[in-house]
């Protein structure tokens, strides 16, 4: 994907933001805003129209559960509807499985390094997965339908053929690309092309959302194999 990759910051601490813009700014990636809460945020992005938006769960007036859910929900800025990702400070926030249902592409904890914030960024706006798949479905398995409610995700998986509903049902279990590759005796290119059309059929953003979207239509439930 060419042209610059723009970002905007939500975060509540000053040094929080202020440290992820030097980052940011020192790979070449422009920070074209900064917000102070989920408010903001909503606002900064149909203003500016970035690639992606780096949201902390935890904020006053709109937290980023809210902030997430219209910023993809929304008609978006000028340049559409970006990617989220969630900034947390524990790995099992309760908060970034309802995020990842709303429509975040995954979720970072605020420790991360130098290094993997810019590779996080760049991976997501590329719409390639942000996270270990293993992380995301333990993230999952303990959120998913915890309180027993409807699951808020109503996706027909008739249109999928065996194969990728093989695809998807190893996907959510936590398989990497090269792991599905082995299992399915497929190559990756095969594999690739299956989840690309499984991404496409369900209307699902990215990898992130079709381990949710497995989850929440009962094609795997949590703690089974």
């Amino acid at each position: 994907m060419s042209g610059s990759l723009r970002v905007v910051v939500a975060d509540d601490q000053a040094l929080v933001r202020t440290g992820f813009r030097m980052i940011l700014t020192a790979a070449g990636i422009e920070v074209v805003a900064e917000a102070v809460d989920g408010a903001e945020a909503v606002d900064a992005v149909r203003r500016t129209g970035p690639d992606v938006v780096l949201m902390d769960v935890r904020m006053p007036r709109m937290d980023g559960l809210e902030a997430t859910r219209r910023i993809l929900g929304g008609p978006g800025g000028p340049g559409g509807a970006p990617r989220v990702i969630i900034l947390t400070t524990f790995d099992l926030d309760q908060y970034v499985y309802a995020a990842l249902s709303a429509g975040a592409s995954g979720f970072l904890l605020k420790d991360v390094s130098p290094e993997q914030l810019v590779a996080a960024v760049r991976l997501v706006r590329a719409g390639d997965a942000l996270l270990a798949p293993t992380i995301t479905r333990r993230l999952i398995e303990r959120y998913a339908n915890r309180d027993g409610r409807t699951a808020s995700l109503h996706r027909d998986l008739s249109g999928l053929t065996p194969r990728e509903v093989e695809v998807l049902r190893l996907l959510a279990r936590g398989l990497s690309n090269a792991e599905l590759a082995a299992e399915l005796q497929l190559s990756d290119a095969t594999v690739k092309t299956h989840i690309a059309r499984i991404l496409s059929k369900l209307q699902l953003r990215d990898r992130a959302q079709a381990i949710v979207a497995a989850y929440e239509t009962g094609l795997v439930t949590p703690g089974a194999r």
